[in-house]
């Protein structure tokens, strides 16, 4: 009998959050290197140092900090394509029944950390653009705070956070994908359609082997970086085509192609990949900021969007959806404990600086306010969902 190896998701959320932990690590770590006198010139340099070759000429000479952005975090959404396939064709979201609370919290998660971002903005020009950045949740972030807790929070509540923030992440894709893409290349595109036609024909032909679809992933996101959408979609597009084999009620089966690759790419995402990107993100440099700038339009909103936003966004979902018997609240959980996990959905970190990166391209301020906001938010967020949590726990102990 061929053994079986545990499930990457039931790995992560059974002890792997560690890579929550080296998450925080790497943005700290950011912080430091980006307001220490010995350190700031080098962050600054070193990301921004020209590696070459131009790729796009929309992007020009490829930098540290683009090969990190457009290349690695390819791979990060990779994975997320994995994950989310695998979620539907074979895991917490492949019935009807299951998908409706999640989608219901992730959707409304969405929608209100928008709302409040555009009330507080307001008709100031150009800053509408950046309604999407805290409409998502960084689970590795959010899995690492909970984690923190142990056996206090029950596998029930885990599993709901997860699979709300796989439906956020389909959601964030979609919006980069429409929301974010300026300009269209008609022939790099049509590239990107004969890559994906490749990738169909294989995977119809049962194709088990990695390295062909590997290739043809490299090749889409060549010709996507090239076409005016952003580089990182060809990660879940080329997920969409790794074959799965099913195993219902079982760990991943090692002959299915999805499962292996998920299981290569995990360690790697999760403790180089995210961190990596958290270190040549995360560092704001404060030198030139007072606290007055806690109060602009795009540092608030954020933070706002965030903090307030997602928990009445999820927590407001999850509730309507029980009061009106469309879904059923876990078992097991109680609602204090659904509002903890409502307020860790704010920790946007790893796409919300994904997001505000993509939303001012070109300006330093607002992207530099974008990170304090993110910041804020998500350490507000992590902090308060902490310590709901930890009371619930006290309380039903």
């Amino acid at each position: 009998m061929t053994a079986r190896r545990a499930s990457a998701l039931r790995a992560f959320l059974t002890g792997e959050a560690a890579g929550g932990f080296v998450l925080v690590a790497a943005a700290a770590l950011a912080m430091l290197a980006a307001n220490l006198p010995a350190t700031a010139g080098w962050y600054a340099h070193v990301l921004h140092a020209r590696t070459g070759p131009v790729l796009s000429s929309a992007l020009g000479p490829m930098t540290v900090h683009l090969w990190i952005n457009d290349g690695l975090m390819a791979l990060f959404f990779l994975l997320v394509g994995l994950e989310i396939k695998r979620e539907f064709v074979d895991g917490r979201l492949a019935r009807a029944d299951q998908r409706r609370l999640p989608f219901i919290a992730a959707a409304a998660g969405m929608a209100v950390p928008a709302l409040v971002y555009l009330l507080v903005v307001g008709d100031r020009g150009g800053l509408q653009r950046g309604w999407a950045i805290p409409a998502a949740t960084d689970i590795a972030f959010a899995i690492g705070v909970m984690a923190m807790l142990g056996k206090r929070v029950p596998p029930a509540l885990k599993l709901l956070l997860t699979t709300v923030a796989i439906v956020d992440d389909m959601g964030a894709v979609v919006i980069i994908a429409l929301a974010y893409t300026d300009q269209i290349r008609a022939l790099a595109l049509a590239g990107a359609g004969l890559a994906l036609a490749v990738l169909y024909v294989m995977n119809r032909r049962r194709v088990r082997a990695l390295w062909p679809y590997l290739a043809a992933g490299a090749a889409l996101w060549l010709f996507v970086l090239q076409s005016g959408v952003h580089a990182t979609i060809a990660g879940v597009l080329t997920a969409a085509f790794i074959p799965v084999v099913p195993t219902p009620g079982a760990p991943d089966s090692p002959e299915s192609p999805l499962h292996r690759l998920e299981h290569a790419l995990s360690p790697w995402v999760a403790f180089a990949i995210v961190p990596l990107f958290a270190f040549a993100n995360a560092g704001v440099a404060l030198g030139g900021f007072g606290w007055g700038v806690l109060a602009e339009p795009v540092v608030l909103a954020v933070a706002l969007g965030l903090f307030l936003g997602k928990q009445i966004g999820v927590f407001g979902g999850i509730w309507g959806a029980a009061r009106l018997g469309i879904a059923a609240r876990p078992g097991g959980v109680g609602w204090a404990q659904v509002y903890g996990m409502a307020l860790l959905a704010g920790i946007g970190f790893t796409m919300s600086l994904f997001i505000g990166g993509l939303a001012f391209p070109g300006d330093a301020m607002l992207v530099e306010e974008v990170k304090m906001g993110v910041l804020a938010g998500s350490l507000l967020s992590a902090l308060a969902g902490f310590a709901v949590l930890a009371l619930a726990a006290r309380s039903r102990a």
